[in-house]
């Protein structure tokens, strides 16, 4: 088979020892030298402050040694280790000290300048050793280059998931200071909390699956009592963005530890279960998620998440090489006191897209909220969080005026009164775990939450398989529930 492409050829082909022309070797050297001089300027750029110009000499340092690299491997006689060093390390440097081998050295201050400015991220990452082994020999940027299923993915989030990839950026953003600490201590790679929360929840504090999952992590209800997420107060802790990172930075180290710290296979059995992952993966060391008989072993919903994570995290890191642009946010944390009462509806109206966002605030309004009714008023002095640069506009049209009468006329509309025969619903009877406790008609201002509270539902995970809703987002007002696994 024909080895394509610089890493891969120099890697994994050999050259027949056969004389070369010393001249054509002497030009390539030259090339390889002129490039590595470009790289150690692009060092010096940096130093100074110069970042975009860094990145521009990095980056045709990189593609003259690409190009240099083609030409050795068909070149007899032609050094190959001493082209892979060179491009190996300023690959290293570009990525991101966790892309490269268990091997590698943590990046020294000189190093992490250049890091530093591809990503904020991997400047304080040099410490992460047991997660920088993806695929055990091959970094990330070698299974982008060569893996077909991620690049697959790649399309994927670049075409029809774009949108959903974009939001989700934004929305990590506001979220990434109750989120991001708990990955930062653990020592894993915000990149992929990053492809974690697209691929989960695309962002959304509240999301709900169809399994019974929910949160920005998506877990079931029994792995979220294991790692210390329960129901307090009639609260699911699943949904708080902070206690859901915890805790899946501490499954995720577990599964390292379990799994040779191969992250592959630690994504595997976070989407389809650490038993069966770990039985495919028994008594092999060197198991990798892509081996045929580990691969073609998992439901095709693993097969798909995982590349589909790896996708979004490298997306997370190498935007414009993608002609992926994401939109700068400021996710600062900030907070007010309300001056009146309110609910959440309401100051996502009063709100509006102040400061240009895009997409307005009500999501980020309850993902900074996760524990609040979004219809349900908050008294005065409630603290609500938001992002600091709102709370300029919080003053400006939310303590009074046509923007606020306007959120209260929409928070007091009534809807109509059905025929009393329509509105009767039966009472709730008695129920099991699994049985049925009757039925209830959905009204205005209700949740999943207060509905399984107020029929002491054993969660709102019965509610939503019971009902075959989609997400909470599928609640309507005038839908009859089915109260599975409610009681009196």
């Amino acid at each position: 088979m024909a080895c394509v492409g610089a890493l891969g050829l120099l890697a994994g082909c050999a050259q027949a020892p056969t004389k070369a022309s010393t001249s054509g070797l002497n030009q390539l050297y030259a090339q390889l030298n002129q490039a590595s001089a470009q790289y150690d300027q692009a060092l010096e750029q940096a130093r100074r402050g110069d970042n975009a110009q860094s990145q521009k000499t990095l980056k045709a340092a990189l593609d003259a040694m690409r190009s240099a690299s083609d030409q050795c491997v068909n070149t007899p006689g032609c050094d190959t280790a001493r082209f892979l060093s060179a491009y190996d390390r300023a690959l290293r440097l570009k990525d991101g000290s966790f892309l490269g081998t268990e091997d590698d050295e943590a990046l020294d201050d000189e190093e992490q300048v250049i890091a530093g400015n591809n990503s904020g991220v991997l400047a304080t990452l040099p410490q992460a050793k047991r997660t920088v082994q993806l695929l055990h020999d091959h970094k990330l940027s070698d299974l982008v280059a060569t893996n077909g299923t991620v690049q697959a993915a790649l399309q994927v989030w670049l075409t029809r998931l774009r949108p959903n990839l974009i939001r989700a950026y934004v929305d990590y953003q506001y979220l990434r200071y109750q989120m991001w600490p708990a990955f930062h201590k653990a020592g894993l790679p915000e990149a992929i909390l990053f492809g974690l929360i697209a691929k989960e929840s695309g962002g959304r504090v509240h999301a709900v699956s169809r399994s019974g999952a929910v949160g920005p992590l998506q877990f079931m209800p029994a792995t979220g009592a294991r790692f210390g997420l329960n129901t307090v107060d009639g609260f699911d802790q699943r949904f708080d963005p902070t206690m859901a990172a915890q805790a899946t930075a501490a499954y995720l180290n577990q599964e390292l530890g379990l799994l040779n710290d191969n992250l592959a296979l630690v994504l595997a059995a976070y989407n389809g279960g650490e038993g069966r992952v770990g039985r495919l993966a028994a008594g092999t060391p060197d198991a990798s998620f892509w081996d045929p008989n580990v691969y073609f072993a998992l439901a095709p919903e693993t097969r798909e998440y995982v590349p589909m994570v790896l996708a979004a995290a490298w997306l997370f890191l190498h935007p414009q090489r993608y002609n992926l642009h994401f939109p700068k946010v400021d996710g600062a944390p900030g907070y007010v006191n309300i001056t009146q009462a309110a609910s959440l509806n309401e100051l996502a109206v009063c709100l509006g897209d102040d400061d240009g966002a895009r997409y307005g605030w009500y999501r980020t309004l309850r993902n900074l909220n996760p524990q609040m009714d979004p219809s349900q008023l908050q008294p005065l002095n409630t603290r609500i969080n938001l992002p600091k640069f709102l709370e300029g506009a919080y003053q400006r049209s939310c303590t009074g005026g046509r923007w606020v009468t306007l959120a209260s006329q929409l928070q007091n509309a009534q809807l109509p009164t059905p025929p009393v025969q329509v509105a009767a619903d039966p009472p709730p009877s008695r129920s099991s775990r699994h049985g049925s406790a009757g039925h209830y008609t959905v009204r205005k201002g209700d949740t999943l939450y207060s509905i399984a509270r107020r029929f002491h539902c054993d969660g709102v995970h019965d509610l939503i398989r019971g009902n075959h809703l989609h997400a909470a987002s599928d609640l309507r007002v005038g839908k009859r529930l089915r109260l599975e696994g409610c009681r009196r």
